[in-house]
């Protein structure tokens, strides 16, 4: 019987992942540039895990459903009338239509455009017309709240939805809170909870042609900082940067010297509590599998990677600001500049990660090498994929 990954790649491959860093072998070619594993990691790396879906500022008011393709699959997020955010399977009970097309304010129920079928924003079935026959919308032996939506572990941490599809990863709370003792040093024990989502300079969405793992892979590492940064490298240089790994889900690096509100002529308010004698720390880790975070004194930022294909990832990125006035008209032209200057910094790697992507057709390529030094948290990464191969591999034999 083959493996689920149908043995495009072997346990030999995956294990090499594993060695020294300064032996190891990156994760082959077909990781990411073979399509026919897409869903694999779909299910088995994505859907094991707690994996971003939506930011929760896409959702703007109580009574707001939107549809969401997490590779293939028909979502849908809603917030329901108490402004409880939760996600669903975006398919009717009744004949598996699909039921939300486009977002919207929901002023009644939910309804399926096939036979109107209804649910509320919790997913409860409500409404049957004609089931019985014409007229008759009840029918004997059927019960309704046995035919709801079938709603996907979701949960709500610094302004983005994640999900767990297949319901059995380990509590929310315990996947994030190394992270937020971490971050606790820096922001106080407010943590995120200090940050606004302002109506102007927080968003912007890029698609590259790469592979979704190339993207985490190239926010981890600093190494490339002077050739494909160099504006962000005279203000926040290689030689000042560190490697992080905060635990087995997330990896990264920081800068002692970070200085964007200079360079930018910002002034945003920041963190009360941030330590002064830290205040130019800055602090970029990519949470496993598909979050890509940074925080600084005075603003941070969230990335939430939407695979679309093997070879196609939308990065969309949300700021926010410290505190009520930051997100006010006073500080529109500081936000702008801000926003602007992370641009230019992402579109920058744009090339990078589609050159990687390109790179992994050819044959010569066979998973790469690491510096021992600089890329700790890459191979932290890779040896993260590779584990969660290894698990799929042993539960299919």
């Amino acid at each position: 019987m083959k493996t689920i990954q149908q043995n495009r790649i072997s346990v030999a491959d995956l294990n090499a992942v594993h060695q020294p860093i300064h032996q190891a072998k990156g994760m082959p070619n077909a990781a990411y540039d073979d399509p026919q594993l897409f869903e694999f990691e779909r299910d088995q790396v994505l859907g094991k895990t707690w994996a971003g879906l939506v930011f929760a500022s896409e959702l703007p008011k109580n009574g707001f459903a939107k549809p969401v393709d997490f590779m293939g699959l028909p979502l849908a997020v809603m917030r329901n009338r108490s402004g409880e955010l939760k996600v669903f399977h975006n398919i009717c009970s009744h004949r598996g239509m699909v039921l939300l097309r486009e977002e919207t304010e929901v002023e009644g129920m939910v309804r399926c455009p096939y036979h109107s079928w209804t649910y509320d924003l919790d997913g409860n079935l409500k409404g049957t017309p004609h089931i019985g026959g014409v007229g008759k919308h009840k029918a004997e032996g059927f019960v309704c709240e046995k035919h709801g939506l079938k709603e996907i572990r979701a949960a709500v941490w610094n302004g983005i939805v994640f999900i767990n599809l297949s319901g059995d990863a380990v509590d929310f709370e315990d996947f994030i809170q190394p992270l937020v003792s971490r971050w606790e040093a820096f922001t106080g024990a407010g943590g995120f909870d200090q940050v606004r989502v302002a109506p102007t300079g927080s968003t912007m969405a890029l698609t590259v042609n790469s592979n979704w793992k190339l993207a985490v892979e190239n926010y981890c590492e600093s190494y490339h900082l002077p050739w494909v940064h160099p504006s962000l490298n005279s203000y926040s240089p290689l030689d000042q940067h560190y490697n992080l790994i905060v635990n087995d889900d997330a990896s990264g690096q920081g800068s002692y010297t970070y200085s964007l509100s200079d360079v930018a002529g910002t002034s945003l308010p920041q963190f009360k509590d941030w330590p002064q004698d830290k205040i130019r720390q800055a602090e970029y880790v990519s949470l496993y599998p598909n979050i890509l975070l940074g925080v600084q004194a005075d603003h941070v930022f969230s990335i939430i990677l939407h695979p679309q294909a093997h070879n196609k990832t939308l990065e969309k990125l949300e700021l926010a600001y410290v505190g009520d006035e930051a997100i006010g008209d006073k500080y529109a032209a500081c936000r702008t500049a801000v926003l602007e200057s992370w641009k230019v910094v992402f579109q920058e790697d744009i090339f990078a990660v589609e050159g990687m992507q390109n790179g992994r057709k050819s044959p010569a390529f066979q998973g790469g090498v690491f510096s021992p030094v600089l890329d700790g948290p890459t191979h932290h990464f890779h040896q993260w994929i590779s584990n969660q191969y290894l698990n799929s591999s042993e539960k299919s034999s």
